[in-house]
């Protein structure tokens, strides 16, 4: 098929080489213009910028799909169908109206569970053991078109972002060649709005710990948040991130946020409900270090909060 690719980050990078390599005509790949990025915060463009140009593919980085010209050129291109996988900005109408088989979207969840911005994120932070890939028909809606094809993946217990999105990462570049392959007899399901639920984009305020929420809650949205925004917590102003955790009960009698026991290699903190033995921790421009050797490089003792 002729394909108008829109696509940032490496999931979507993923799936324009999948594309590519099953045979099919990449016409133009859409894009988010380059970020300032790294300590010298130089102009870096997007991972599938990088993969198009690999591919020696042309690209465009358009900063809104609404202006005429672009539009124009998108549709001088006729393309049969316009696959997109976390691009980032809105299809108006008159875009989605252009591909002869219309707008195809990959969404990192079993929709309509977790329509929306972070759909990997909020998974793994609600306990879900289960999400997937859904390759649905794009409508005007936030995530709300008809499923044309969808596989399962399991959640494992110590699940992160990263380690989720490498998996989903496998799985969407197989079903979108397979959907693209058989989507004139594909027979697309509505979305039952009484199962929907909506993942919110990431604020980097979310990592911050509140210690008044359970410890299982916390646990989550440690490894929800890995690699990022991460979690972090105070004490005396000084900053450590926690990248892994572990749920642990303990005694009543201590307010949330105390250290209720140090070892050496051993910190527990108290939560609203139950406690988290620190697995994984990282100081202000330091590195990600298990906690023995934070213990040893800190004085840390019984009774201290971290807020």
């Amino acid at each position: 098929m002729k394909i108008i690719f829109a696509g940032t980050p490496p999931f979507a990078a993923a799936a324009l080489a999948a594309l590519h390599a099953a045979g099919h005509k990449i016409a133009l790949v859409l894009t988010q213009p380059d970020r300032a990025a790294g300590r010298g915060l130089k102009l870096k463009p997007s991972a599938v910028a990088e993969q198009a140009a690999r591919l020696a593919l042309e690209i465009s980085k358009p900063l809104s799909l609404k202006a005429d010209d672009v539009q124009m050129v998108l549709r001088a291109l006729a393309p049969d169908v316009m696959v997109v996988a976390a691009y980032g900005l809105l299809l108006p109408q008159a875009v989605l109206d252009i591909p002869k088989y219309g707008c195809i979207n990959i969404h990192g969840s079993l929709l309509p569970r977790w329509r929306g911005a972070a759909p990997v994120q909020r998974a793994i932070e609600a306990g879900d053991t289960e999400t997937g890939i859904a390759i649905m028909q794009m409508d005007a809606g936030l995530d709300t078109g008809p499923v044309l094809l969808s596989r399962a993946c399991p959640i494992a217990p110590e699940e992160t972002s990263e380690t989720l999105f490498e998996k989903l990462t496998v799985i969407a570049s197989k079903t979108i060649v397979e959907a693209l392959q058989e989507l004139l007899t594909l027979r697309p399901q509505q979305q039952h709005e009484e199962a929907a639920t909506y993942a919110r984009k990431i604020d980097k305020s979310e990592g911050r710990v509140d210690w008044t929420t359970s410890a299982a809650a916390l646990e989550r949205r440690i490894r929800a948040f890995d690699p990022s925004p991460g979690c972090e917590t105070v004490h005396e102003g000084d900053r450590l991130k926690i990248w892994h955790a572990q749920c642990i009960a303990t005694r009543t009698g201590f307010a949330p946020g105390t250290i209720v026991e140090v070892a050496p290699d051993r910190l527990v903190v108290q939560c609203g409900d139950g406690a988290l033995s620190l697995v994984t921790v990282q100081r202000s421009g330091g590195k990600r270090m298990k906690i023995a050797e934070f213990l040893r490089g800190s004085i840390i003792q019984r009774g201290w909060r971290f807020v």
